[in-house]
This record gives C-alpha cells, structure tokens and sequence, in this order.
C-alpha cells in the first residue's frame, strides 16, 4: 500500500474509533498499518517478529490485545483457515462478507455479495446447522499462486520431456 493510503486508512481507523469513544493507541495503531502494508493475512507471531524490530520489548500479549481490540472494532478479520489476521476490506463499514483465502500466499479477498452470503446462511440453516460466527471463509488458490503453480509444472513437465531421451539412451546403451 503507498504511503499516502496507509496514512489516509490509518486517519480513517482513528476517526472512526474516535466516533465509538474508543482509542487507537500508538500499539494498536502499528499493528493496523503493518497488517494495511502487507496487503494480505498476517499470522500473530509474525506481527509480533515486526513489532520486536520497532518495540524490542514487544511480547505476545501485546499483540494479541491490539489484535483483539482491532477485531472487536470490526477493523480487521480474523481468518480461521490459516489462524492469521487481516484488514477488514472497508475499515469503518466491516459488514462481514465471504472471504476468499488463497491458501499458499494468504492474500485474502473479500467479497460483499448480501444476497449470496443470505442464501448460504438460508442453504446451512436448512440443512440444520447454525453458523459459530459472523465469517465465512473459503479456500482457494489466488490467480498470482495458480499463474505461479502452473508455470512450475509448465518447467515440470518440460524437465521430465528432456530426460526421457537421456534416460533412453542410457538404458539402450546398457543393454
């Protein structure tokens, strides 16, 4: 994110926990814009690793209480799939969508489709189940990770077409 957005987002997260008479401090502050700067879900220790370089003092329940105020602000989302946090797609307006969770990279996707979510609920609802939570989440391959998948096959399958020759040739000279 360029720095004129991480500073606009972070301006916008402090007005708005301002608005509900709540405080971005200074920790939860650097643990929303490390979250905003790495474009995509952050497991809790990694924050921490980052926040021990800035705050060499830096310990886990400091971490996890900024995650939790940040969480229950509706600022960011806790992704359950890859137990990682990430930035709520529209900061002061979280309406809890579908998540899309690449599970190689983390990047997260977020989809605001009321109708869609409102027929999934209605669909586990019928079939006599009751969701633990507001977040849905689903597990996919982003289009960077499968152009990436498919590239290293691509290498694959030509690094197995330039053996077989080889391997042919040794075992016909064995023989």
């Amino acid at each position: 994110m360029p720095p004129a957005s991480l500073e606009a987002a972070l301006a916008m997260a402090e007005s708005y926990c301002r608005e509900r008479g709540e405080k971005l401090t200074p920790i939860r502050r650097k643990v929303l814009e490390l979250l905003l700067a790495s474009g995509r879900a952050t497991k809790a220790y990694s924050l921490l690793d980052e926040m021990r370089q800035i705050h060499p003092g830096s310990a886990p329940p400091t971490v996890y209480r900024a995650l939790d105020f940040l969480l229950a602000a509706g600022l960011i989302h806790r992704i359950e799939s890859i137990n990682a946090f990430a930035v709520c797609h529209d900061l002061t307006q979280c309406q809890h969508g579908i998540l899309v969770v690449c599970q190689q990279c983390g990047n997260v996707t977020e989809l605001h489709e009321p109708k869609l979510r409102q027929a999934l609920v209605a669909q586990i609802e019928a079939a006599g189940y009751r969701l633990a939570g507001d977040g849905i989440e689903l597990k996919g391959l982003c289009a960077q990770c499968q152009e990436i998948q498919a590239s290293s096959a691509g290498k694959a399958v030509k690094a197995d077409a330039a053996a077989a020759p080889e391997a042919a040739a040794q075992s016909s000279s064995v023989s």
